[in-house]
């Protein structure tokens, strides 16, 4: 199987409002020697609806099954994945532990079903730090935010 590393971030120019907000994703793949940069925007977004698309964005490029390492500075993201909250988001009808229905619930679907086709790994890293790639992601997301 194919082991591939996808970085991803997403960015949004005013995250207290979802109306005429515009945000942006973006994803680097990186399989052996070759990388692949991807990102674009979306208005009337979320920063949480961003994060989560550059990860599916970077997922729908693979045209195999691969192992995936999936390195995010997003921690509602990562922390789904890595302390089980999706399991429990299932088993609670896609209701959250206060019984308010889990937001982004289409984006989760979509990336449910992209990470069950491959072998992935989730690894949050810290933003804004020295990781050349999330830095790139991170300037790739915002120049789609204008």
């Amino acid at each position: 199987m194919k082991e591939v590393v996808i970085y991803s971030d997403g960015a949004c120019a005013n995250n207290q409002e979802r109306n005429n907000n515009r945000g942006g994703w973006a994803a680097i793949l990186k399989y052996g020697k070759h990388e692949r940069e991807v990102s674009g925007g979306e208005k009337n977004t979320t920063n949480n609806r961003m994060e989560l698309t550059g990860v599916i964005e970077g997922l729908k490029l693979l045209k195999e099954q691969c192992s995936v390492t999936i390195y995010s500075d997003s921690s509602y993201v990562v922390n789904a994945f890595k302390n089980g909250w999706i399991e429990n988001w299932k088993k609670n009808g896609w209701r959250t532990s206060n019984k308010k229905p889990v937001e982004n619930q289409d984006l989760w679907q979509e990336l449910i079903g992209l990470t069950e086709k491959h072998s992935c790994v989730f690894v949050h890293v810290k933003g804004h730090a020295e990781n050349v790639y999330n830095n790139r992601c991170d300037e790739l997301a915002r120049r789609e935010c204008v």
